[in-house]
């Protein structure tokens, strides 16, 4: 992926916010159980507040700043890649969506590394690692069931 302009960078990443966030939205639905809806709910705020967040990087009201490292359990690295579906169960979806985020943290991770203009770089890296923060929630959600 070749970007060439800052914009250019940021109206790819606000296109893949959207993404997530319709994706969530749709599992969300999908989901009988109101707990199971309510998590989905959240993570698609969630990335609708991504969004807003690259929205004031752009217009410059905020500057990106890369986060904390998030500790990754690693769950999604041993269980089985899983289709969405209509029928899936809350583990399934749980699965899903922790395969997601880690494609979109790798996704950050690798446009980071290919970027020389420090602000793009930083901003990457601020996703990739809000990215990370998604799996974590993920990880824990899917430990606690299974637990």
């Amino acid at each position: 992926m070749d970007f060439n302009s800052f914009d250019e960078v940021l109206d790819f990443a606000i296109a893949r916010e959207e993404e997530a966030y319709e994706f969530y939205n749709d599992l969300a639905a999908r989901m009988d159980i109101p707990h199971m809806r309510a998590v989905f709910e959240s993570f698609a705020n969630e990335e609708l507040g991504h969004k807003s967040k690259l929205l004031a990087i752009r217009e410059g009201e905020i500057e990106p700043r890369v986060i904390n490292e998030v500790v990754d359990l690693k769950i999604s690295d041993y269980v089985v890649d899983i289709e969405p579906g209509p029928n899936m169960d809350y583990q399934q979806a749980l699965i899903v969506a922790m395969k997601r985020e880690k494609a979109a943290f790798k996704l950050y991770l690798d446009l980071a590394a290919k970027v020389t203009f420090e602000v793009l770089r930083s901003t990457f890296l601020m996703l990739a690692q809000e990215e990370a923060k998604h799996k974590l929630q993920f990880e824990i959600e899917y430990d606690e069931m299974m637990g």
